[in-house]
């Protein structure tokens, strides 16, 4: 497998290259040169077999020879260990015709464990192949923070510094950063900011190419591609235990950075019989305003009860640009461009149309997350966090009176992240597993920065100085 940016300037790299460099040199997103396929009878060998087992199915078509299979079979044992429901990822019905699919068993109770669990042991393999040491930082709306901290602490050869928007992160999702920092490979840095500035700092930081060198700076953001091949997975292990190849399946997701649902979209390219794929945002609805009018038009971020989610640029949106706008890279950075100066750009009439043919994009206001947590409790006795929640009144949105195709809504964290919303809306005090409860009381290390990506900077050079006087003494 090859891969290439979608800005069509950079080297094009096998999945290891893509991987171990995250953003692509010429500031695009790596994609695959072909999009591997899953024939029927691929996807009916499926039924029955574990959730590792199908990830290492769906993986292996875009590693291809990079990894060999025995050694890929025993890192996602490894990734999966520390889950806390034998599952995996199990299916909840909810409706007629409507299920949940809770992604929330890992570590770090929320999606992104599935995807950075594979992702920090790929990398140290990689590593110890080759040698040297590497840089990772990514910015977080919230829980990529908490799942990249706990998946890469401790990890030979690896430094990580997570950049977070100061006060705009649940209690919990912030203790889960930097009550494992502190010491040792990992670093929290609380921004002055939104998480869009955030992800513009890192973005700088990547774009600074001497800064990238000398640091060899790495991402795990949705960003690098290896995190959207882990996520495929369980789409396509969701679809078989619905009755896929011989049935359709709807997903509705929640999302603000475009990289989930590209999963899954990359799972439809594959094959897999998707019928519609539903965006679901909250207030920070660029992306149901992209898809109503095709002005895709960067506004100030609103801060809501499902801040994941409070994102104003979703950066995988480039991804599905390059494929509706036939693969042209020169269209894609005219649109980039755009962005970069104006804050918005236009979409074309067929690129808009042939985004529409996949997607549709419902937005939810507070109200209507506080009401679809309280009615979900109460017609379904399933309780939703608010992102979870997101979702749900996006699926009622989008599927009322239609049953005949299942409806998957993905929750994307537990509620006991997010214990003030459920509380509020529901009068249920939402507890953390046993075992996690004690972050609550830990000692938190967690730097404040100002919204400046030269502060940023000096932090990961002074580090990274330390680090090597102390190998010199």
């Amino acid at each position: 497998m090859h891969y290439l940016s979608t800005r069509g300037d950079a080297p094009v790299l096998d999945f290891n290259g893509a991987m171990m460099t995250g953003l692509a040199a010429d500031g695009g997103l790596y994609m695959p040169a072909v999009w591997p396929r899953l024939a029927g009878s691929d996807i009916a060998a499926l039924a029955g077999r574990s959730y590792a087992e199908t990830a290492v199915a769906v993986m292996r078509l875009f590693i291809g020879e990079a990894i060999d299979p025995a050694e890929l079979e025993r890192l996602t044992a490894s990734a999966y260990a520390g889950f806390r429901h034998k599952a995996l990822a199990p299916l909840v019905q909810i409706g007629d015709n409507e299920f949940v699919l809770e992604l929330f068993h890992g570590p770090t109770l929320a999606f992104k464990d599935f995807a950075m669990q594979v992702l920090s042991r790929l990398m140290e393999r990689e590593l110890r192949r080759k040698g040297g040491r590497l840089t990772i930082i990514g910015a977080t709306s919230g829980d990529t923070g908490a799942a990249a901290i706990e998946a890469f602490k401790g990890r030979t050869g690896i430094d990580i510094f997570i950049l977070y928007p100061h006060g705009r992160v649940s209690e919990v999702q912030r203790r889960q950063m930097t009550t494992a920092a502190g010491g040792g490979n990992v670093h929290a840095l609380a921004i002055d900011g939104t998480f869009d500035d955030c992800q513009a700092i890192v973005k700088a930081l990547f774009n600074d190419a001497p800064f990238r060198i000398r640091h060899a700076l790495s991402a795990v953001n949705s960003i690098n591609w290896a995190r959207i091949v882990a996520q495929i997975p369980y789409y396509v292990h969701a679809a078989v235990a619905l009755g896929a190849p011989h049935r359709s399946v709807n997903f509705v997701v929640p999302t603000g950075n475009f990289g989930d649902i590209f999963a899954a979209y990359a799972a439809k390219r594959m094959g897999l019989p998707i019928e519609r794929l539903v965006i679901a945002t909250n207030a920070n609805d660029i992306l149901a305003r992209t898809l109503a009018s095709g002005v895709y038009e960067r506004r100030s971020v609103v801060a809501t009860s499902s801040p994941s989610m409070d994102i104003q640029v979703s950066s995988n949106f480039e991804r599905l640009i390059f494929e509706a706008a036939g693969r042209d890279p020169a269209r894609v950075r005219a649109l980039m461009e755009n962005l970069r100066k104006s804050g918005s750009f236009r979409l074309g009439e067929e690129e808009l149309e042939a985004i529409r043919a996949d997607f549709s994009a419902h937005a939810a206001d507070e109200d209507e997350v506080a009401h679809t947590m309280k009615a979900t409790l109460k017609e379904s006795n399933y309780l939703a966090d608010p992102h979870t929640a997101v979702g749900l009144a996006a699926a009622h949105r989008a599927f009322k009176g239609r049953d005949a195709v299942p409806v998957v809504t993905l929750a994307t964290a537990h509620p006991a992240k997010f214990p003030d919303a459920v509380r509020s809306a529901t009068g249920l005090e939402a507890r953390l597993p046993a075992g996690l409860s004690a972050i609550l009381e830990a000692k938190e290390h967690f730097q404040i920065l100002e919204n400046d990506v030269s502060a940023v900077a000096d932090v990961i050079d002074r580090h990274t100085r330390m680090a090597e006087s102390r190998m010199t003494a």
